[in-house]
C-alpha cells in the first residue's frame, strides 16, 4: 500500500476545507455535511441522528457490526454578556484556553452571518508591574468595533452566540499538518480515509462497517453516547489525539511519553478490552507499522469510553494520534502519524472475524 494511495491531493484538499470550515460544538451540522459528501462514493447508506452525529455504512444489512469512529466538534466559547459599552464577554463551549484568548481574532456566528471581533488586552505600557494580570475567564472580552450594547445587538450579536477562532490549515516544514480543530476532525478524515481504501483496494467485509463520526464529544462523549445506543455495535475502534509530550512545559512523569512522527499510540485502559488491544499490536507489528503506547487511569476521556460501557458492553479499543498544542489555534499533527493512523485501522479491521466475541473465556 503506498503512501499515495492514503494521502492524495485529492485527500489534502479535503481536509484542509474540512477543517477551516468551523464546526463547534452543538453546530457541526455544516462541517457533517462535508463529510457526507466526501464519504458519499465509498458507503451504501447512510445514518443521521437528531443532534447531528453521522454514520457512513458498508453492508448495512449485516448482522455482525463494526464501529470505527472520530468526533466531529471543536472547542469554542458562547457569548455570555455584553456590557452596557459594547463588550462581550464568554462562556466555555468545551474546553476554549482562556491562556490563549488575548489578542486573537473571532468569528461570532449569529442569524445576519459571520461578525468578526478581537479578544483584546490592554498595553503592556498601561499594566501593573508589581500586579500583573493573567488572561482569565473574568477579564477576557471581545471588541467588536462598537461602542455601547445597543450597537452590539443591532450586528446580531445576543447572548448565545457561538464563537469560533478563523486559523486555517497549513503544512509546516513539508509534513506538518497545522490548524485549529484537528481535535478531532483529523479523526473524522482518518476514518473516512479507511473506508476509501477499502473501496479503491476492491475489499469486501464479512461485517457491516460503521464509519462514525460524532458529535459533541468535547462536552461529555455525547453524540457517541447516544449514536451507539442507535447502532448497537458489537465492536468498536476510536480515534482521537492526544499529547505530544516531548514539547517545553510538559511532565512526561505524569503525562506518559508521545512524540509526533513516532506513529499512532494505542492506549492501556481499562474501557479498553484487552483482546481487541492485542489484535491492533499484533497488526502494527506484523505490517511494520510504529507505534507507541500509552496508560490512561480509570477513563481515557474519549468516546471509547461511551462505546465500552453502553449496550451492555462492547469491546472497545483507542488508536491516538500524536499532537502538539492541544485546545489551541496551532495544533499539530505529522503526516506520517496521519498515514499510519489510518493504515493500522484498516489493517486491523481485516483481521476482525464475521462473529468475533473478543471473549476472554473462549
Amino acid at each position: 500500500m503506498s503512501k499515495e494511495s492514503i494521502l492524495d491531493k485529492e485527500s489534502i484538499d479535503f481536509l484542509e476545507k474540512y477543517l477551516n470550515n468551523a464546526a463547534p460544538t452543538g453546530y457541526e451540522s455544516e462541517g457533517q455535511k462535508l463529510w457526507m459528501d466526501y464519504l458519499k462514493p465509498y458507503v451504501d447508506e447512510f445514518i443521521t441522528d437528531t443532534y447531528g452525529t453521522a454514520v457512513g455504512v458498508i453492508n448495512p444489512e449485516a448482522d455482525f457490526k463494526v464501529v470505527i469512529e472520530g468526533h466531529a466538534d471543536e472547542i469554542s466559547w458562547y457569548v455570555n454578556y455584553i456590557s452596557d459599552e459594547g463588550f462581550i464577554y464568554v462562556i466555555r463551549n468545551g474546553g476554549s484556553d482562556h491562556q490563549i484568548a488575548a489578542s486573537k481574532r473571532v468569528n461570532i456566528h449569529t442569524k445576519k452571518g459571520i461578525v468578526k471581533g478581537v479578544f483584546g488586552w490592554p498595553a503592556i505600557h498601561t499594566r501593573n508591574k508589581d500586579k500583573e494580570q493573567s488572561p482569565k475567564l473574568s477579564n477576557i472580552c471581545i471588541d467588536v468595533g462598537c461602542t455601547t450594547k445597543e450597537e452590539v445587538e443591532q450586528l446580531g450579536v445576543h447572548i448565545g452566540c457561538v464563537i469560533t477562532y478563523p486559523d486555517e490549515f497549513f503544512i509546516l516544514n513539508e509534513n506538518k499538518f497545522v490548524c485549529r480543530a484537528l481535535d478531532n476532525r483529523i479523526g473524522g478524515f482518518m476514518v473516512a480515509q479507511v473506508a476509501k481504501l477499502l473501496k479503491e483496494n476492491g475489499k469486501k467485509l464479512p461485517f457491516g462497517l460503521y464509519i462514525t463520526n460524532s458529535v459533541q464529544e468535547e462536552i461529555g462523549l455525547r453524540g457517541a453516547e447516544m449514536i451507539t445506543q442507535r447502532i448497537k455495535p458489537n465492536v468498536a475502534i476510536v480515534t482521537d489525539v492526544t499529547h505530544d509530550t516531548t514539547t517545553p512545559m510538559i511532565d512526561k512523569k505524569s503525562n506518559g511519553l508521545a512524540k509526533i512522527g513516532d506513529g499512532p499510540v494505542i492506549t492501556y485502559a481499562p474501557a479498553v478490552q484487552n483482546n481487541l488491544r492485542e489484535l491492533l499490536i499484533d497488526t502494527a507489528e506484523e505490517k511494520k507499522i510504529p507505534f507507541q503506547r500509552n496508560a490512561s487511569s480509570r477513563l481515557t476521556g474519549t468516546d471509547t469510553d461511551a462505546f465500552a460501557y453502553s449496550n451492555g458492553g462492547v469491546p472497545s479499543a483507542l488508536i491516538s494520534l500524536p499532537l502538539r498544542y492541544m485546545h489551541t489555534t496551532v495544533e499539530m499533527v505529522h503526516r506520517e502519524d496521519v498515514e499510519n493512523v489510518i493504515k493500522l485501522i484498516y489493517e486491523s479491521i481485516l483481521k476482525i472475524k464475521d462473529g468475533e466475541t473478543f471473549s476472554y473465556f473462549d
